[in-house]
């Protein structure tokens, strides 16, 4: 887990350590459908396999027998022990299907869409896990879950570059060979801002019912800090998601989750 996900590991460790083992399992999960588009060349080997784990909640839903996968079986128990909401489960792999279709969202407005479905229903799971459900932890959830997952998209950016894709919205009409030479012209730094300051957008609307959660729940929300530490870097380089100084991740991210966790906020 720590290798292909060390953000969401750490904040894992700040749950009740009873739960820790559940968070595990649904970001193990999150991140075998994520990776399904970097492991196939061919679409339909991808909505194959997307298709897969479609099949594997609905077992569990149906409390058959999961197969023998550590991650399958360590996500089936889960499942049945906290009753998460199998739509969330839906709209997470929905999202990893749009993924395999290739070109990037037409609007700031779409990608917005695509940031909530990829990662603010994950956010919600987290916190239907730690017990917190509700009205207010599934708003929460969403404008965390977004602002998580623009910056996320900020931070990959520069493999993104390098692979030729984008996820950039076409509605800032970016040079596609700038793209790639990293060539940060006024419409790709109008790109990096409209995404910075939507994510920037998003945590102030989720931290303002911060307060509403309760410290046990608060892991689930802890991607928020890692956004906003992202956030403050990118504009100390100027806006630049491809300036050398963003290239390492920051080394003190454990401690800053650690004071945000006694803060109570995330």
């Amino acid at each position: 887990m720590w290798q292909h996900d060390r953000d969401r590991f750490q904040t894992a460790l700040f749950a009740p350590a009873d739960r820790r083992g559940a968070l595990f399992a649904l970001y193990a999960f999150n991140y075998e459908i994520a990776r399904i588009r970097e492991a196939v060349h061919e679409d339909m080997l991808g909505r194959i396999r997307l298709q897969w784990w479609r099949e594997v909640v609905e077992a569990a839903y149906a409390r058959r027998p999961p197969r023998r996968h550590d991650t399958v079986e360590l996500l089936s128990e889960t499942i049945n022990r906290y009753d998460l909401t199998q739509a969330h489960f839906d709209r997470l792999i929905d999202a990893r299907e749009s993924d395999l279709a290739g070109p990037p969202p037409p609007t700031l407005a779409a990608l917005e869409e695509y940031c909530e479905a990829s990662s603010g229903y994950l956010v919600e799971l987290a916190a239907e896990v730690l017990g917190f459900r509700g009205k207010t932890p599934s708003l929460i959830a969403r404008e965390v879950g977004i602002a998580y997952a623009l910056t996320g998209l900020l931070r990959a950016m520069p493999y993104h570059a390098g692979a030729g894709r984008s996820y950039l919205p076409e509605e800032f009409a970016i040079d596609p060979a700038d793209y790639r030479k990293r060539r940060m012209t006024p419409e790709l730094r109008a790109a990096v801002a409209a995404l910075a300051g939507a994510a920037q957008r998003h945590l102030a609307a989720g931290y303002a019912h911060c307060r509403a959660i309760p410290r046990p729940a608060l892991a689930a929300f802890l991607p928020g800090t890692i956004a906003e530490r992202y956030l403050r870097r990118l504009k100390r380089a100027e806006g630049d998601p491809f300036a050398p100084a963003l290239r390492a991740p920051d080394p003190l991210q454990s401690w800053r989750l650690l004071a945000a966790s006694l803060r109570g906020r995330f």
